[in-house]
C-alpha cells in the first residue's frame, strides 16, 4: 500500500538531515573565523572570509605529526585485531561444535551489557603493573609505567570486541553448512575453509565492523587521556585537541578547536566515503535472527 502522505516522510527525513549536518557545518565554518567573529553576539553561520590562519596555528601549537601517527597506529592496529579475533570467534561459535560453545557466546553477550567505563580502573591497573614490561619485575612492581610506556597500552584493551564477535557470528550463520561440508569432503582444512570460503563471503560484514571499529578508536578519548597522564608521548588527536582547549583561553581557542576537529574528521570521512557501499550491504545482510 502506498502511503497517503509520502511528502510527510520526506519532510521528516529532510529535517532530520538538516539537524544532523548543522553542527558539522558550524564546526567547519567556525574553523575559518577569528576570535572576535566566532564569539560575536551577532551569530552568523558563514565566516566573513575564509582564512586558513587557524589551521596554521593548530599545526604550530600542537605536534600534529605525533598526534596523527599515534592515532593512525592505534586505530588501524585495533581494527585489524578486532577483525581477526571477531571473525575467528564468530566462525568457531557458529560452524564448529565443541562443549560449552553456547555458554561462551552467552558470556560474550553478557560482557556487552556492562558500560565501558566500568573497566577503566581495572584495565589501567593491569597496564601499569603488567609483569616484565616497562621495567616491572615478575610481580609487576618497580617499573616506570609498565605497558603504559608503549603504544601497546592503547591497543591491547580494545583488541577483542564483544559486538564484533556478535556481528560476525550473525553473518556467518547465513553461510550454508553444506558448502563447508563439501569443502571438508574435498579435503580442505579448517583454516583453508575459513580463509578461502568464510572470509570472502563475509567481506561486507568485515568492512562494516572495520568502519565501526576505526571510527570508535579514532575518537577514543577517556582511555587515551589516562595513558597520556603516564606517557605524554602517546597522545592521540582527541587528547591533543582537548589539551589545546584546556591550556589556553577558551574564548581564544574556539576557532582553533574547530580547526583541529575538522582536521581530525577528514580521515574518518574518507574511510566511510570509500567503504560506505560495503557498510550498507553488511548492515542489510547481517541480521539479528537466530
Amino acid at each position: 500500500m502506498k502511503p497517503r502522505f509520502p511528502w510527510f516522510s520526506y519532510l521528516v527525513v529532510a529535517l532530520g538531515s538538516i539537524m544532523m549536518i548543522l553542527p558539522f557545518l558550524e564546526m567547519v565554518f567556525g574553523s575559518f573565523k577569528g576570535p572576535d567573529e566566532i564569539n560575536s553576539a551577532d551569530y552568523q553561520l558563514l565566516p566573513n572570509s575564509f582564512d586558513f590562519h587557524n589551521y596554521a596555528e593548530v599545526f604550530e601549537t600542537l605536534n600534529m605529526g605525533l598526534l596523527f601517527k599515534n592515532s593512525i597506529i592505534v586505530a588501524v592496529s585495533v581494527t585489524v585485531c578486532v577483525l581477526l579475533t571477531s571473525t575467528l570467534a564468530g566462525y568457531a561459535l557458529t560452524k564448529l561444535h565443541f562443549p560449552g560453545r553456547d555458554t561462551i557466546f552467552k558470556f560474550i553477550l553478557v560482557t556487552m551489557m556492562f558500560p565501558a567505563f566500568l573497566f577503566l580502573i581495572p584495565n589501567f591497573y593491569i597496564i601499569i603493573h603488567f609483569p616484565l614490561a616497562g621495567g616491572n619485575d615478575l610481580f609487576g612492581e618497580g617499573g616506570n609505567g609498565g605497558l603504559a610506556a608503549s603504544i601497546v597500552s592503547l591497543i591491547l584493551p580494545f583488541a577483542v570486541s564483544g559486538f564484533g564477535i556478535f556481528l560476525m557470528r550473525q553473518f556467518i550463520m547465513n553461510i550454508p553448512d553444506a558448502l563447508l561440508e563439501a569443502a571438508r569432503i574435498d579435503g580442505a582444512s579448517e583454516f583453508r575453509i575459513f580463509w578461502q570460503i568464510v572470509v570472502p563471503i563475509t567481506t561486507p560484514a568485515l568492512v562494516t565492523l572495520a568502519i565501526f571499529t576505526f571510527i570508535s578508536q579514532w575518537n577514543e578519548f577517556i582511555w587515551a587521556m589516562l595513558i597520556f597522564t603516564v606517557n605524554d608521548q602517546l597522545a592521540t588527536l582527541p587528547v591533543g585537541i582537548q589539551m589545546l582547549q584546556m591550556t589556553l583561553d577558551p574564548t581564544l581557542t574556539r576557532a582553533l578547536v574547530s580547526a583541529g576537529l575538522t582536521i581530525s574528521v577528514v580521515p574518518v570521512f574518507l574511510v566511510f566515503l570509500c567503504l560506505q557501499r560495503y557498510y550498507i550491504n553488511g548492515m542489510v545482510m547481517s541480521g539479528v535472527k537466530e
